[in-house]
């Protein structure tokens, strides 16, 4: 077998090569000192991104979920209030998001339990079953995850159970109830028979509702709703429970939502639904995707945003952004120039290749529409060929950066990095409704597809 160590001849040679070429020693000075984003930061990018929107939804303030992972739940709860505060006539509300957080977390410590349970004939080494053990207890979810958790549990404002310490930095109390789910996972492959597999479940979930009750209080049954309005008018709307709040003030039908997908693996075909194994929080509720072409991604969030409704959407946050001024384009860095090499992978190659995955929610807010593409062009009107130039993104990380929390996002980027959106049915193409009948395909557990749970 020929020997491919790294001899002292090799990197003689290495070092001879790069102190031989000097934009390698320019470039070395630089980014020794200073960010390698700042040097890599394409300026004439940033000096292009305008952030007015032919179609803005806005006017309220975003919100933060500090030190958590609860992007998709934000997310979702943003996407309903906005109805929400219409109707109540204030820009001034939010729904509880450690309340819906609560109930999250209680039904994983079961969806982990019957999961299980259900793996018990498995060896413990497994990849299926270590995959579970590392990845019980995350923040992360889906859009089907946070309808299901509405449906059976409904809503309450914040107001009736305002954010903890806990709630806005999850990672002490994430790690007890690990530890405890651990140990009943080992308790649960060791026990015989049902009996002893449901007296270990039931003190297991007791424990980890007690941990999660002094984390984040307990949920009200019921609670009485009044507020003031924006023309200083004041409500009272009674005593409701968490169900009739929900039932009242949700005002989008949350069953006509599907999930949207852009996975361009040529394992992945378009025009299917697809799954992954054990992703969910609520027993018997499957995620459930629909893989299309981005051009359709693009066209349900317009139709949705023109029609006055936010977009929920999943991407890879982190790639070609710049956090403080708030902007996001696919060559917003030029590291290829620096590094002296090429970033040559495409979507589909950066997900096989565990270069890219989910990592953030948000909420589309705005759109600027323009007739035929590029940067220039007119206004889209009704009846014109229209493409989106850009978006107006909410994200839930404060408003210390961007404009005020608000984001703004080159449509090159939606291309490469948004991957999900939450779409309604009457925004697709008839056959396009007609394929989300078809049995999932259903994608490992592990799969990249399956990250913004985790």
């Amino acid at each position: 077998m020929t020997d491919h160590g790294i001899t002292g001849d090799d990197i003689a040679t290495l070092r001879k090569g790069f102190a031989a070429n000097p934009a390698y020693r320019i470039a070395q000075n630089a980014v020794t000192q200073t960010s390698i984003d700042d040097i890599a930061l394409d300026r004439e990018i940033v000096t292009r991104i305008d952030p007015s929107m032919s179609h803005r939804l806005d006017d309220w303030a975003v919100t933060n979920q500090k030190k958590s992972g609860r992007c998709w739940m934000f997310a979702g709860l943003n996407l309903l209030r906005a109805g929400a505060m219409a109707k109540l006539g204030t820009t001034d509300f939010e729904f509880s998001q450690n309340y819906v957080l609560f109930f999250d977390k209680l039904e994983r410590v079961n969806y982990y339990l019957d999961a299980i349970v259900a793996t018990k004939d498995r060896d413990a080494d497994d990849r299926t079953v270590a995959f579970l053990h590392d990845s019980v207890m995350g923040d992360g979810g889906q859009w089907n995850m946070f309808v299901a958790l509405i449906r059976k549990h409904g809503l309450v404002p914040k107001s009736a159970m305002p954010e903890t310490e806990s709630s806005s930095s999850t990672q002490k109390m994430n790690s007890a109830l690990r530890a405890v789910l651990h140990q009943g996972a080992k308790a649960l492959r060791e026990a015989a028979g049902e009996e002893a597999e449901r007296a270990i479940r039931d003190e297991v979930v007791a424990t980890c509702y007690r941990i999660l009750a002094i984390h984040l209080g307990t949920p009200p049954e019921s609670f009485v709703w009044q507020w003031t309005d924006s023309d200083k008018q004041f409500h009272r709307d009674g005593e409701l429970t968490p169900q009739q709040f929900a039932e009242k003030y949700v005002t989008v039908d949350l069953d006509d939502y599907v999930c949207l997908v852009d996975d361009p693996r040529p394992t992945s075909p378009r025009g299917r639904t697809f799954t992954v194994d054990f992703l969910g929080n609520i027993v018997g509720n499957r995620v459930t995707y629909l893989n299309v072409e981005p051009s359709v991604l693009k066209s349900a969030a317009i139709a949705a945003i023109t029609a006055g409704e936010p977009v929920w959407f999943g991407c890879d946050v982190g790639k070609q952004m710049r956090r403080d001024l708030g902007v996001w384009d696919a060559r917003l860095f030029d590291y290829g120039s620096v590094y002296d090499t090429e970033f040559a992978l495409d979507k589909a190659g950066r997900l096989d290749f565990h270069e890219t995955q989910m990592t953030h929610a948000m909420l589309f807010t705005g759109v600027d529409l323009v007739s035929g593409t590029g940067d220039g062009g007119t206004e889209g009107t009704a009846g014109d060929e229209v493409s989106a130039r850009r978006w107006r993104v909410e994200n839930s990380w404060g408003d210390e950066n961007g404009a005020k929390g608000f984001y703004t996002m080159n449509d090159s980027w939606f291309d490469e990095y948004v991957f999900e959106i939450a779409a309604r049915k009457s925004n697709l193409p008839a056959d396009l409704v007609s394929a989300l009948d078809a049995e999932p395909i259903v994608l490992p557990a592990w799969d990249p597809m399956g990250a913004l749970a985790r």
